[in-house]
């Protein structure tokens, strides 16, 4: 594939240059030869690895930091208006390219796999990128979380396949026009977006529109899947292939047999016969996750059987029931989960992959206002599949306040559902009160989309005393 870098983003600035989706784009153009430029609003390993591949990463947002001859700055829906360097970048006239965008250029020249959903997007993003690469094919691909292989979000590949993750959030992805797109799911959420199903469907029509005459849609067995499955089946030029463990799926789970932290999957796809071939996280959504990765790189005409065998050299992403680490005989593991669907999955198979006679222990913090203002009462019933949940406070990211809204609506609906939940408002005595309930042989899952991740190290650090 031609390393071409698209003139309007030779010398380009992003602003937030160390979050997931603007990193990964970042990463590639430099490995493209682009002179890139960015700024952050703190420290961090991403902004390491940025600066490792020769990108300039300033600390702080300032009117200064935006080179007079950057060829654009680049944004995401994040940022707001009144950012100083946008603000410089409106009086200099140099052009704002959304991220969504900036992606879409880059993924122009390449055969195109883009995977959407509410749930799901990360993984199975990751492990199209580990079984494209173990198979030689050096895809490209912009993923929302780090390979726990090659400890990167982002690459680019000499191949001429880019897989990427596509974000409904900000209806950002129907920038992208793929060759083959995967739908895992589709449900309410980022409510401060959307006010319905009917516009969060009408988005992912607007998604699936983008793909052209020929190409694929690959959707899940969620019900909001096979509804937009249904709702797109009158156009003739796309094939629609479904998968799932149901009679009328296209590509259908045979058998999901689960093996403490792994599972073993066996999948009947038109053709190819049955492969069997072993999944390295634990849960059936995570085998659905790596089925509908299968039907997808069939379509690109690589061969099942040996997608599969590449499939299980997949080891997971960071913050996806990421074991962080034991000490004194209790796993702590890091899970990114933030909606009641992802939250009730993966302590499912949290709760599988413990077994009998091990205890579930959660600390969990709630993401933004507006989700937990709508989904408060399905969080803490979430959290009764638990033996135990500390709840912390609202993690805000870019909303502001709500009145009336705290995590005490977790934590009641939680109470209610018959879950031993307690509220913990200082997050720095989560070590101490965990290790207080801990026992050898337990495992502590620290969940949720904001920084609760950190707590991971400490909780460890603190079993060890």
């Amino acid at each position: 594939m031609a390393s071409g870098i698209p003139h309007a983003m030779e010398r380009p600035h992003f602003i937030g240059i160390g979050g997931a989706g603007m990193s990964g784009i970042a990463k590639i153009l430099a490995q493209r030869g682009a002179k890139v430029a960015g700024s952050d609003a703190r420290e961090s390993a991403t902004a390491e690895s940025l600066r490792a591949l020769g990108v300039t990463v300033h600390i702080g947002h300032a009117t200064e930091h935006l080179a007079d001859d950057a060829s654009c700055v680049v944004v995401s829906s994040a940022i707001r208006a009144d950012n100083p360097e946008l603000a410089r970048a409106t009086e200099l006239g140099i052009a704002v390219v959304h991220r969504s965008d900036a992606l879409a250029a880059l993924m122009r020249t390449s055969r195109t796999i883009a995977v959407a959903g509410t749930h799901g997007k990360t993984t199975t993003t990751s492990m199209l990128a580990v079984s494209l690469t173990e198979l030689g094919l050096d895809p490209s691909y912009a993923i929302g979380g780090d390979l726990a292989g090659p400890g990167t979000n982002a690459r680019h590949g000499d191949g001429d396949i880019f897989v990427a993750e596509a974000d409904e959030s900000d209806r950002s992805f129907q920038k992208y026009d793929p060759d083959v797109a995967i739908v895992l799911n589709v449900e309410l959420d980022h409510h401060a977006n959307y006010a319905s199903m009917d516009e969060i469907y009408a988005s992912f029509e607007a998604f699936t529109a983008k793909i052209p005459a020929g190409g694929t849609l690959v959707v899940g067995e969620h019900a909001g899947a096979r509804e937009l499955a249904a709702r797109v089946s009158e156009r003739e030029d796309l094939t629609v292939i479904r998968v799932g463990e149901s009679a009328d799926s296209d590509v259908r789970i045979l058998a999901i047999t689960p093996n403490g932290m792994t599972s073993e999957v066996t999948v009947a796809l038109p053709g190819h016969g049955e492969i069997t071939f072993t999944v390295s996280v634990p849960g059936r959504h995570y085998a659905h996750n790596a089925a509908a990765a299968l039907a997808a790189g069939a379509r690109l005409g690589i061969d099942p059987a040996d997608l599969a065998r590449a499939l299980t050299s997949y080891t997971g992403v960071g913050r996806r029931l990421q074991l962080k680490g034991e000490a004194n005989g209790v796993q702590v593991i890091d899970s990114y989960a933030h909606h009641p669907t992802e939250m009730t999955a993966d302590l499912e198979a949290m709760r599988g992959a413990a077994g009998s006679g091990r205890r579930l222990l959660v600390v969990f913090q709630p993401h933004l206002f507006s989700r937990t203002q709508e989904l408060g009462t399905e969080m803490g019933q979430a959290l009764a599949l638990a033996d135990a949940s500390v709840v912390l406070d609202i993690y805000p990211a870019r909303e502001d306040p709500i009145p009336g809204v705290t995590s005490a609506l977790i934590t009641d609906a939680a109470t209610a559902a018959g879950a031993t939940v307690t509220p913990v408002h200082d997050k720095a005595a989560v070590a101490d009160v965990i290790a207080g309930m801990a026992g050898p042989g337990d495992l502590v899952l620290t969940m949720g989309a904001g920084d609760v991740t950190d707590l991971g190290p400490e909780i460890l650090a603190r079993l060890a005393e």
